[in-house]
């Protein structure tokens, strides 16, 4: 295993978990490819990945292309004569590399394919309410979360979790299942199944599309507990959104960090508030209520809600409908 030559592919944080077990592992790796460094920030300074920072830090040789198709780096990538490419957390590539390495390309999913294929597994299984989740290795094809699968690891997703505790859970689970998939490639012992052979017939295929401002403003006239699942799932970034709005119309948007529901009948309209003396901040929804623990106005910090209420008075307002 450790005479494999292998190109990591990966960007952020947790692709960096994979990385560094590969590294611990003994594992040969020959290079890192990862995306060019943006402008981020009020000075709109240069930013490397997290993946470039660990690379550098680790003595890894790093390529970035701008163009996965620029012959210079498939030229660069071919003299590498890998065996393995190991891709985590990246963008999808185009065939003229995956079929590179001797072995293959594998990927590594935060999700149990063929469920949830597609940018956010990890936002869309707690916004659907699942209860368990997992991680995937396969080898990639030409479309997006699709090829054979050569292991799967189940997860309970808790149900006080968010999106960003399970990231970090699955990070280091992720990590650990690469090493697995490699140590069974190199012995023989594993076998590429086809991910059509996992799907239940009948049973519908769940995608997780990228996650787009519009998509997380919250809708009030839902359940508590979907509404609940909504907000875990898209906390702590990019986080679920809304609007108090006052008598005259004026608009102040928040983001919800964290919440409980109680489910409970009542004569209120969804969106209606009730700030408890100025302690607690609850929105009537469907069938229940949504009481905010944190939230952030537009423009400011972070808050618990009685911090929240008692600097900003909220008789007259209410929330704006979809």
């Amino acid at each position: 295993m450790k005479n494999l030559r292998i190109v990591f592919m990966g960007t952020p944080e947790f692709a960096v978990s994979t990385l560094g077990s590969l590294l611990m592992n003994g594992l040969n790796v020959v290079a890192v490819v990862t995306t060019p460094d943006k402008q981020a920030g009020r000075g709109r300074k240069l930013r490397k990945s997290a993946v470039r920072e660990f690379a550098e830090f680790s003595y890894l040789p790093v390529l970035q292309p701008g163009n996965l198709k620029d012959p210079d780096f498939i030229k660069a990538l071919e003299q590498l004569k890998a065996d393995l490419f190991i891709v985590v957390a990246f963008r999808m590539l185009p065939e003229v590399v995956w079929r590179i390495p001797s072995i293959g390309t594998i990927n590594l999913h935060a999700s149990l394919l063929p469920q949830y294929r597609g940018a956010a597994p990890i936002n869309h299984v707690i916004i659907n309410g699942e209860t368990v989740t997992g991680v995937t290795t396969f080898f990639i094809d030409d479309k997006i979360d699709t090829g054979n699968i050569l292991m799967r690891e189940e997860l309970h997703i808790f149900p006080f979790e968010n999106a960003g505790d399970l990231h970090d859970r699955l990070m280091k689970h992720g990590a650990r299942l690469v090493i697995r998939t490699i140590e069974a490639i190199a012995g023989g012992s594993v076998k590429p199944i086809p991910q059509s052979e996992l799907i239940v017939p009948g049973e519908t295929i769940k995608t997780a599309p990228k996650i787009t401002p519009d998509f997380c403003i919250i809708n009030w006239d839902n359940e508590p507990a979907v509404i609940n699942n909504f907000i875990r799932g898209l906390a702590p970034y990019p986080c679920a959104r809304s609007y108090f709005v006052g008598r005259k119309g004026e608009e102040i948007m928040f983001k919800v960090h964290e919440s409980l529901f109680e489910e409970e009948y009542h004569d209120l309209q969804p969106g209606d508030i009730v700030a408890g003396n100025k302690k607690t901040l609850r929105i009537a929804c469907k069938k229940g209520f949504i009481d905010i623990v944190s939230l952030q106005p537009e423009g400011k910090r972070k808050m618990n809600a009685d911090e929240f209420l008692r600097g900003f008075d909220l008789t007259g307002y209410n929330i704006k409908a979809d």
